[in-house]
């Protein structure tokens, strides 16, 4: 055997070797004020990784390493309770194992959910973060090295105090997804909902999305919320954009309709008629947050801000209020026409 061939098949078996690939490493880093517990599943045909869950205390890390070609998803378990003797269970995104690993069981939604396919596509690394399972703790995911686009994304924001009052989990532990809490075809994309024509992004994804932009809000948001990497290390970070978000019970949020006319008439039995995944109305009209929140100000969403209260099912479901245009804005539109219109007559003839 000459020398060049000795070289291709030593390449050749590094290459197919289990240790031989290069993989990836994921850091988890928890910022959160309390334990977060993550949870990891490898998805069919895919090996398990060392650990399948495992304690985090807050203001530590701990890193895994992962073969090309894995998939899986991680999430963050919280609110849990330890025994002496290793048995675990938790408030939210809890795997059902009853143990701090989780022996390939997935999590109960709600849960924040990272998702990785590493090596595939011409070796890109694919991931993204999803709120399709509703969500329960901030999470972001964070790129090291790599060639390519290479973006961080993640949700942020603390979605648990702005969660509407038909999605919250006790007291505000977690956010239900629409498809958990009413099971409907068109909120889970299912049946007859199931494709991306048919399936449409809903009132409550919408309102997810904006929070989050760069997170999946409904199974076939593809387009703005899937990223991809070469040759990269991942860092996944609980809490990342406070050291003590907490989830404590929200504040209750008062809906209230203004125009950025000087009047505003509002009357709540006036409904009209739209479809899920829309907000009648619009053209200046906002709802205004006037409770507390961790983030100052009202976040605009599409017209309307996320508000703690039954009446956005009814809005998700096709009804809204139709706000009048006010009395003295329609006298002086009437006038406006009266001005305009013989000047333009003149300048046609």
């Amino acid at each position: 055997m000459d020398l060049s061939s000795f070289f291709l098949l030593l390449f050749v078996f590094s290459a197919s070797s289990p240790g031989g690939a290069r993989g990836a490493s994921f850091t988890f880093v928890n910022r959160c004020s309390y334990t977060v517990w993550p949870g990891i599943l490898a998805n069919a045909g895919s090996p398990p990784l060392d650990s399948t869950g495992f304690e985090l205390p807050a203001d530590t890390s701990r890193s895994i390493l992962a073969p090309t070609g894995w998939s899986g998803r991680f999430w963050g378990r919280t609110g849990c309770d330890a025994t002496g003797s290793g048995s675990l269970s938790c408030l939210t995104a809890d795997c059902g194992s009853g143990t701090v690993e989780c022996n390939g069981l997935g999590a109960t939604p709600p849960a924040t959910l990272a998702e990785f396919t590493l090596g595939s596509g011409g070796g890109q690394d694919f991931y993204d973060v999803s709120l399709v399972d509703g969500y329960n703790v901030a999470m972001l995911i964070e790129v090291s090295g790599g060639s390519g686009m290479c973006s961080s994304t993640g949700c942020s924001a603390d979605l648990n105090q702005r969660c509407p009052s038909e999605l919250r989990v006790g007291d505000g532990e977690a956010c239900k997804s629409a498809c958990e809490a009413f099971g409907s075809p068109e909120y889970c994309c299912s049946g007859a909902f199931n494709s991306p024509v048919t399936c449409r992004p809903s009132l409550y994804s919408e309102m997810f999305k904006a929070a989050c932009p760069r997170s999946y809000s409904y199974a076939y948001d593809d387009k703005t919320s899937t990223f991809t990497c070469l040759g990269a290390d991942y860092t996944v970070t609980f809490c990342p954009s406070s050291p003590s978000q907490k989830t404590t019970s929200p504040t209750p949020v008062t809906p209230t309709l203004t125009t950025t006319a000087t009047t505003t008439t509002t009357d709540a039995n006036d409904a009209g008629q739209g479809s899920a995944g829309s907000i009648p109305g619009g053209m200046g009209f906002a709802y205004t947050d006037t409770g507390s929140s961790s983030e100052s100000g009202s976040e605009s969403i599409g017209g309307t801000v996320m508000a703690d209260e039954t009446y956005l099912a009814g809005l998700a479901m096709g009804g809204s209020p139709a706000p009048k245009w006010p009395i003295a804005n329609q006298n002086s539109v009437i006038a406006l026409c009266f001005m305009v219109f013989p000047i333009i007559a003149h300048a046609l003839l």
